[in-house]
């Protein structure tokens, strides 16, 4: 009966894993509520990761041309890495009620600022808009008034 090497692949993978979910539990996401004059503020982050691994086995030789495959010739490794970003925090007041406050990274580039933008104009073009209507028909009832 052939037992599973101490070194392998898998056995890399399941500790690399066992260390992402102790990074990833819920008080991670959820954080630990402030309380501060009848407010009390939880943290709500995003958490994302990546993990990668790989390995071999290999067969050698030693010096006397004796094949030692059967030793623990194996190489290894593995990786995870962690992001963490705050998105907002739920406020909490004392007479029960509840706000999401979303906390918005600055406009990363000029598309960006001009997405965030685009209500603030579409406001101003409906006003715009609407006042050259309204003076339109003032007009025209100026005019039918006269006649």
């Amino acid at each position: 009966m052939e037992q599973e090497k101490k070194n392998s692949l898998g056995e890399l993978m399941k500790i690399t894993m066992e260390h992402i979910k102790t990074m990833a539990d819920a008080n991670t996401i959820i954080g630990t509520p402030i309380h501060a004059e009848g407010v009390t503020l939880i943290p709500v982050s995003r958490m994302s990761f990546g993990m990668g691994g790989g390995g071999t086995e290999f067969s050698t030789k030693d010096r006397s041309g004796k094949d030692t495959s059967g030793r623990d010739n194996f190489g290894g490794g593995s990786a995870a890495s962690a992001k963490l970003e705050p998105v907002a925090f739920l406020v909490v007041r004392e007479d029960g009620s509840v706000k999401l406050l979303p906390v918005a990274p600055p406009p990363a580039t000029t598309v960006d600022r001009v997405i965030e933008t685009v209500p603030e104009v579409v406001d101003k073009v409906t006003d715009f808009i609407e006042k050259q209507q309204e003076k339109k028909a003032r007009k025209e009832a100026e005019g039918d008034f006269a006649e």
